[in-house]
Formats: C-alpha cells, sequence, structure tokens
C-alpha cells in the first residue's frame, strides 16, 4: 500500500497560497500495454524548486515530457504557467525551458555559436541574441571558453552551457531532467549552487534525479513516484518523517546509571556492550523533551545523546519496495 504525506503549508515562495507554476490531475500515458504514468496529480508553487524522485522506468521523463508539450498525455488535466496544456501548447513552451538527460549542446562549434544558435530560435535580434548570450556566458563562467569548440569542455562546463542555452528565452518554468547524471561532485555542487540562482531570480524548476540528496539539498517539496504512480509527496522532512527507524540513542559510562535507565525505558533496545540504549522517536522536539525531563526527573545523566533520523535513502526504499 503506497504511504503518503498531505501537503502542508509552508512560508516563502513555496507557500500555499502562491500560484501554481505547474498543476495537473490524473495524467496517464501509455505505450501500448505498458502504463508509464497511471494518474498522477501535481501541483507546484511558482518560484520553487520541485523534485521528481524515482528509480528508473518510474516515468518521471515522461511526465517531464508531457508537461514540456513533447508527449501527449492519454489523459488528465495540467496547467503550465497559466496555460492549458492541451489547447494552449504553443503559449505553454513560450514559457518554459527544457534541459534534457543528454546535452543538447553542439560540440562542432564553439560556445558561443550554440548561444547565438539558440538566440536565432528564440527570434531574437543579431544584436540582442549578442548581448544575452555574452550576459549568460559570463553568468556561467564560460566567458574564457566561448570561443572554443564544445567538443572540448568538461562535463560540467557542457551542463553549465546547456542550461545557459535554456535560459536565453527567459523562460519562467524550467524542466531539468536528471541535470547532474555523470558529474563530479564538484561540478554537481556548482550545478545546485545555479539552480539556487534560478530560484533566487523567480523561476521554478521541475527536476528529476536519482540523486537523493541532490533532492534533499535543493527541493522545496518531493514527490516519489513508483510504478507510474505517486507513492509519497512532501517536504524532505515530512518525507523522512513517514519512514520508520527513527531513535535517540543515549550512551552511558556508568554501568549503575545505564542500568537505571534501562530498567525504566522499557521501550528503549539495550546494547549492553557499549551501554547505550536505543529509544524509539520521531525527533520531534515534544519527545527530546520529554526524555530530557524524565533523565532530569530521575536524576540520571546520559553522557551522549545522539538523534538517528531516517534520511531519503531510508524513505526511496521503503517506499518504491511498498508500492510493489
Amino acid at each position: 500500500m503506497p504511504l503518503s504525506v498531505m501537503p502542508m503549508p509552508s512560508s516563502g515562495a513555496s507557500g500555499g497560497s502562491s500560484p501554481a507554476a505547474v498543476s495537473a490531475v490524473g495524467l496517464r500515458k501509455s505505450y501500448g500495454d505498458k502504463t508509464v504514468l497511471d494518474g498522477i496529480d501535481l501541483h507546484i508553487p511558482a518560484g520553487s524548486v520541485f523534485a521528481l524522485l524515482g528509480p528508473n522506468g518510474a516515468g518521471k521523463t515522461t511526465a517531464v515530457k508531457i508537461l514540456s508539450t513533447l508527449v501527449t498525455a492519454d489523459g488528465g488535466q495540467a496547467r503550465v504557467a497559466g496555460h492549458d496544456l492541451a489547447t494552449e501548447a504553443q503559449s505553454v513552451r513560450a514559457a518554459i525551458g527544457v534541459t534534457g538527460q543528454f546535452s543538447a549542446v553542439d560540440g562542432l562549434i564553439t560556445g558561443e555559436e550554440n548561444m547565438l544558435l539558440m538566440a536565432d530560435l528564440h527570434h531574437l535580434s543579431r544584436r540582442a541574441g549578442r548581448r544575452v548570450a555574452a550576459e549568460l556566458l559570463e553568468r556561467f563562467d564560460l566567458t574564457e571558453a566561448a570561443k572554443k569548440p564544445a567538443a572540448t569542455y568538461s562535463g560540467g562546463m557542457k551542463r553549465r552551457l546547456d542550461i545557459a542555452m535554456t535560459l536565453v528565452g527567459s523562460p519562467r518554468i524550467i524542466f531539468l531532467d536528471e541535470p547532474t547524471t555523470g558529474l563530479d561532485p564538484r561540478s554537481r555542487h556548482t550545478m545546485w549552487q545555479i539552480i539556487r540562482e534560478l530560484v533566487t531570480g523567480g523561476t521554478t524548476v521541475f527536476l528529476t534525479t536519482q540523486y537523493l540528496e541532490e533532492a534533499d539539498e535543493l527541493a522545496d517539496r518531493i514527490a516519489v513516484l513508483n510504478d507510474g504512480r505517486i507513492a509519497a509527496e512532501g517536504t524532505a522532512e515530512e518525507l523522512k518523517r513517514i519512514v520508520p527507524g527513527g531513535h535517540v540513542r543515549l550512551r552511558f559510562t556508568d554501568p549503575a546509571a545505564y542500568q537505571a535507565a534501562a530498567s525504566a525505558l522499557r521501550e528503549a533496545t539495550r546494547d549492553d556492550e557499549s551501554l547505550a540504549l536505543h529509544i524509539p522517536s520521531d525527533g520531534s522536539q515534544r519527545e527530546l523533551r520529554s526524555l530530557l525531563d524524565w533523565l532530569d526527573a530521575a536524576g540520571v545523566e546520559a553522557d551522549e545523546l545522539t538523534l538517528h533520523t531516517p534520511d531519503l535513502d531510508d524513505v526511496f526504499f521503503a517506499l518504491t519496495e511498498a508500492a510493489r
């Protein structure tokens, strides 16, 4: 049975009162007898980062293709940037940018020529195209490499150029389909900073990724897609709370204090060798305060208290297994 988290309003750009950049109800898509999307609902506030997680074949790329008008849904309704996906596809395309798993960069021409080609596709004048290209190349730290063939660029440079090309048309919404796949850790962190800056500037980012750390770092809200359905959706912290396994670890150096605590805290799991107790906890402030108050009242002093909560890896594995 799929686990779920009810949406909760939050403050800031991703708050519940913000207008939706993307909304969808009941999106479905099949290829032959294979159901790829089985009625998914989405609500993505403007100016936020939304991450769609899922294993290979879960339907992440299909969802991006539908919402960016590259593929037609078999059923359901969606609005992107305020436009109906089915009847206003051209308006949707004018408001979005898309960067896929595989770079759209032409390696046979220079970085600058790639940018100017994109400017031509957006029908910018020659002067405006050169101005926008120069500004974006500088913004993405590509000015020095601008005159070099893109084939000579590193993976991280190609990714930055790819996103720079996507921004030529000043999109309000950007779909990034696994944008850091294959990048080294330094390039991934550079890409994260670029995404944060885009959102600070008011852009909405729809991100698909298999890197759970990436979603945890960047996303205001996260949905886990499995077998074509949303298994759960919420903030990173909300998702972590639905997976069991959180606990507080109390470690003692005094065997008498350890025995006293173990006798009183019968729900705790004992580790007699290290004089430690594991107490189930959701990590909430209320539970921690209650435990500390009990220790004070009982005159028991733990030498070390550490909180262990599930991370997104635990959530991902729990949800994708639970949905099978």
